[in-house]
């Protein structure tokens, strides 16, 4: 018979296993598990999207010229001919919801999500073509307040992760639609004068996307980037005043930042806040957390103009940075000997769970070995059952860093284990 071969898992997926020492699912957890209680302290609801939308949430959101949209995107057809993708981002997909669900009568509505995110592109050190992100969002707020509360939540996140340190948040505002729009122009003038230097990218970009060219790795492109104008001398009196308010609030909330003028949202519903929490320790990608204000997103939609707020974290580059967290461990043991001990260990067990007791009992093996393995599970206690103890209506609990051992009645048992 021809040997079965087993199909290998897709480039740039994994698979997490917990509970071992070096176990990456173990900080994976524990990254999501401090998001939902931070979030929670400043009254961000959990909300559920569909993993996958019609093509034209993104299409649409993230504009068809873009590297997500024309070469990242997981898009097929499905049985029906409809255009079906895997979602490659969050906030595309919160906002189609918050137009077809009537969200709008929450606003201004705090929600935040975590979850897999599909993008065919090269995997690298932190990211993978099914990744996961953590997700936060504002909407229907235009206050600058908004700015603030969504950064002064992605700082205490870092901090409670205990990744904040060589970590630096940096900030910078893209104005409001005139500001932009002038700043484009000059953007566009200045680029157009040095067409022959550029990258091919590049030059692909000043007619797409001329905000992009600003952030190109390419060394081509880096001295006229450099010298292009900064968005300063465009800014309107009002879109001035909107980032000096983001600024004080994040003074007044103790939130260290650093302006960077070349750092840009690229998309045309960006607005004013654009940020980026970087860190040197993953090499080159160095971004942890990002985001900004998309004002014109769900506009875009179409649904009514609506001003929102929000950012993105990788939870795998996250995981990589965290310190590993102490491994949930058994408290107790159980240890049955012979058929009659089992069946009876099969009770305890369970009325020991569901008493709030975590506790762990092994199929096979004889005392020595079923011994062996309590010690190795780190757990406290050890319940010993056996013919004699049946007999006799009691166990032995044995506390497994003493050795000290003590004969309990069976009756007695759970009440006894649960006030250890």
């Amino acid at each position: 018979m021809a040997k079965i071969e087993t199909p290998r898992p897709v480039r740039g997926t994994q698979d997490m296993l917990g509970g071992t020492t070096e176990a990456f699912q173990e900080r994976f957890a524990h990254v999501v598990a401090t998001f939902d209680r931070v979030r929670k302290l400043y009254g961000f609801q959990r909300v559920e999207v569909p993993v996958f939308e019609s093509t034209g949430v993104f299409a649409r959101s993230l504009g068809e010229s873009t590297d997500v949209v024309s070469k990242e995107m997981y898009t097929f057809e499905d049985r029906g001919g409809d255009s079906i993708t895997l979602r490659p981002e969050f906030t595309a997909g919160i906002s189609r919801a918050y137009i077809t669900e009537g969200w709008q009568q929450y606003a201004p509505l705090k929600v935040a999500t975590h979850g897999p995110l599909f993008r065919y592109e090269r995997p690298q050190k932190g990211r993978f073509r099914q990744f996961h992100q953590l997700d936060a969002e504002i909407l229907g707020a235009g206050e600058p307040g908004a700015d603030v509360e969504l950064l002064v939540f992605a700082d205490q996140l870092l901090r409670e992760l205990g990744v904040s340190d060589g970590v630096t948040l940096t900030l910078n505002t893209l104005g409001d639609a005139a500001s932009r729009d002038a700043w484009r122009a000059a953007l566009v003038e200045h680029f157009m004068s040095h067409t022959h230097d550029l990258s091919e990218d590049s030059r692909d970009r000043l007619h797409r996307n001329p905000l992009r060219i600003l952030d190109s790795k390419d060394p081509r492109d880096r001295p006229i980037a450099d010298s292009a104008p900064d968005i300063d001398a465009y800014l309107t009196d009002e879109a001035r005043s909107f980032f000096e308010k983001v600024t004080a609030g994040l003074d007044a909330a103790g939130v260290a930042w650093e302006r960077n003028s070349r750092l840009v949202r690229g998309l045309d519903y960006y607005r004013h806040t654009a940020f980026e929490f970087v860190t040197d320790r993953l090499g080159a990608q160095g971004t942890v957390l990002g985001g900004g204000r998309y004002d014109g997103l769900i506009e875009n939609l179409g649904g009514p103009s609506t001003p929102a707020v929000g950012w993105a974290a990788g939870i795998e580059r996250l995981a990589m940075l965290v310190d590993m967290p102490a491994i949930d461990k058994p408290a107790i043991a159980v240890i049955p000997m012979g058929e009659a001990a089992e069946m009876k260990a099969t009770g305890i067990i369970a009325d020991l769970r569901r008493a709030g007791v975590a506790c762990d009992m092994g199929y096979r093996g004889n005392m020595k070995k079923r011994m062996q393995r309590a010690n190795a599970s780190g757990a406290a206690w050890a319940i010993i059952l056996g013919d004699d103890e049946l007999a006799r209506g009691e166990a032995a609990v044995r506390n497994l860093g003493t050795g000290e051992q003590q004969a309990v009645l069976l009756d007695a048992l759970i009440g006894t284990v649960t006030a250890l």
